[in-house]
C-alpha cells in the first residue's frame, strides 16, 4: 500500500535546493484530509510512505519510523520516505 502525506500548507507548492525542484502535486498528494496522528496511524500499516512537510515527518520521526538522517532538506522543508520489504 502506497501512501503520499504532506503538511495541508505545501500542497501545490514547488520546493527547490539547488537542482532540486520538488512538487508538491494535488494530483499526487491532494486526498483524505487528515490529522497529523491519524496520518501516522496510517503510515504504520503502508508498505511505501512518500511525506514531506516539518509536521508529518517530525511526529514520524518521533515514532520511530524513520531515522533522522534519512531526511532531505529541500527549501527548509524536510521530506521522508519508507520502503518496507
Amino acid at each position: 500500500m502506497l501512501l503520499a502525506v504532506c503538511d495541508a500548507e505545501l500542497l501545490g507548492k514547488v520546493l527547490r535546493n539547488g537542482k532540486i525542484v520538488f512538487e508538491v502535486r494535488k494530483d499526487f498528494y491532494d486526498g483524505l484530509k487528515m490529522s497529523v496522528e491519524e496520518a501516522v496511524d496510517l503510515m504504520e500499516q503502508c508498505t511505501i510512505v512518500n511525506m514531506v512537510g516539518r509536521n508529518i515527518v517530525e511526529k514520524a520521526r518521533e515514532r520511530g519510523l524513520i531515522h533522522p538522517d534519512a531526511v532531505l532538506d529541500i527549501s527548509g522543508v524536510p521530506h521522508a520516505q519508507i520502503v518496507r520489504f
